[in-house]
């Protein structure tokens, strides 16, 4: 695999497939326990953020080339599992968030929500 640009959702499904599969961990991979991976890694990812103001965030990201490993490790952990729980489930995931955004534009239109973080039942 390249990049963003020149890989497809579809290949990284596969590419995980295929790593299951030669571990035979197919077993392993059912919703719940998929569900709890995804929940799992989040939280790795936001204890790397524990105790760090926004700009030391920024600063060990730009600086910090084992902070920003270690990021990007724990974002690995996460898409990995999503797309897990994708195959697992036979979401198409492009599908799924062009639904959700149609669903988003409608709670949030631009002329209420622009420039603000409120959430949608209080705009």
């Amino acid at each position: 695999m390249d990049s963003d640009s020149k890989t497809s959702i579809e290949q990284l499904k596969k590419l995980l497939l295929d790593f299951r599969d030669e571990r035979d961990w197919e077993q392993f991979h059912d919703p719940k326990n998929l569900a709890e991976a995804i929940s799992i890694e989040a939280a790795e990812l936001l204890e790397l953020f524990l105790w760090k103001s926004p700009n030391d965030v920024t600063h060990l990201l730009k600086s910090d080339a084992k902070f920003k490993d270690a990021v990007e490790d724990e974002l690995a952990d996460i898409l990995s599992f999503i797309l897990n729980f994708a195959n697992a489930t036979n979401i198409d995931v492009s599908r799924a968030v062009s639904n959700k955004i149609e669903k988003n534009r409608k709670k949030y239109p631009v002329e209420k929500a622009k420039g603000s973080a409120t959430k949608y039942d209080q705009l």
